[in-house]
């Protein structure tokens, strides 16, 4: 009898505690809201002002990268339109006393196919420029319209396959809705074989890729600016364009999903979750990936700032045109004659080269 009120008082301080933990949470819910809603704003807009560029032609990028870029931004953008609305909705409608359903399943499948999407994505980018780099007289052959599209169908298509278990209750593995990260999150130690699985086709693949392709175009580019330096002698000091490309791609790309795996990981071989905080911010940490690309691969290069600018006049003069003059904006004849020049130039740069690879990382004697 003793021991039966043991257990009933041991019961009832677990309870008590979690109750109390996740009355903590939710304290915390309006301010976790509010930074969901300002990181899914600017990922929407950088993505919307990437794709008002990359949609025409820009200086210097040839036809494949702009379909890799293209497929890159419809995967950031799906963080901002898809999995941020979603995930709210879900934090909003929910009674945290239920446990998992089938609309938190289904949920869960977005998150994991966007976040798969967009790993995969960014590996082909990867290739791309390797190609481009290495294979500069084979790149329109081996990267033809029809082979780059089968790569971006690939990056899509793939990660939906692998996860097709998830949006279907009592499968191979459970979904719970996360008051700590807002998020309907997988139950990682409930299939250890699945997760780990999953981790080892997308995330290891993908950063092994990125890290060999990167890292192999650095390594040329460094040497050519050696042997532009000792050619053209200190009169003319090269700017370290690889690094600066490169570095921050892949530092963005290890800082945003690294804790999110390593958490993964913990989660499914000890079968514990991170304090509160940490875990809002492993997972929603690769979402801000999203907005960092667009500054890594597009606002870095100045052919897409140049495009950018035109647009933005081409859009004053047409919305407001007595403001667009006392801002000194170019009239139309001028930004048409303007944006005739970089198109025409299109046909020169829009050689077997790479957004950031041979026309931007290698310099040019």
């Amino acid at each position: 009898m003793f021991t039966t009120l043991n257990i009933s008082k041991s019961d009832d301080y677990n309870l008590s505690i979690a109750d109390s933990q996740r009355l903590l949470e939710l304290t915390h819910r309006s301010v976790k809201v509010s930074i969901i809603v300002v990181l899914g704003v600017m990922i929407t807009l950088g993505n919307i002002a990437v794709l008002l560029v990359i949609t025409s032609s820009v200086a210097g990028w040839s036809r494949s990268s702009r379909y890799f870029l293209l497929s890159l931004t419809a995967a950031d953008s799906a963080f901002g339109l898809l999995v941020m609305p979603l995930n709210l909705w879900v934090s909003l409608i929910k009674d945290y006393s239920e446990g998992p359903d089938a609309l938190c399943h289904v949920v869960a499948f977005c998150n994991a196919t966007v976040y798969s999407t967009c790993m995969y994505t960014l590996a082909s980018i990867s290739l791309e420029r390797y190609i481009a780099v290495f294979y500069p007289l084979k790149y329109s052959s081996l990267l033809t319209r029809r082979n780059t599209l089968l790569l971006i169908a690939l990056a899509w298509c793939v990660p939906p396959c692998l996860l097709s278990p998830i949006p279907f209750p009592g499968a191979i593995i459970e979904v719970h809705f996360s008051t700590a990260s807002l998020v309907c999150n997988l139950s990682y130690s409930t299939n250890v074989g699945y997760s780990l699985s999953m981790t080892c086709l997308i995330f290891f693949p993908c950063s092994i890729i990125m890290t060999y392709a990167n890292l192999r175009v650095w390594r040329a580019a460094k040497r050519q600016r050696l042997k532009l330096r000792k050619y053209c002698g200190a009169r003319r000091r090269r700017h370290d364009v690889a690094s600066r490309v490169l570095v921050p791609v892949m530092a963005a790309y290890y800082t945003c999903w690294t804790p999110c795996v390593a958490a993964l990981i913990y989660n499914a071989l000890s079968g514990n979750s991170v304090p509160e905080w940490i875990e809002f911010v492993v997972v929603w940490l690769p979402t801000s990936n999203g907005f960092l690309n667009c500054i890594f691969y597009f606002w870095i290069n100045r052919s897409f700032r140049r495009k950018f600018h035109l647009i933005l006049q081409r859009l004053a003069l047409s919305f407001c045109p007595k403001l667009a003059k006392t801002l000194g904006c170019c009239t139309t004849s001028r930004t048409q004659t303007v944006s005739g020049i970089l198109d025409n130039n299109n046909s020169v740069h829009e050689r077997s080269s790479s957004v950031s690879s041979t026309c931007t990382l290698l310099s040019l004697a």
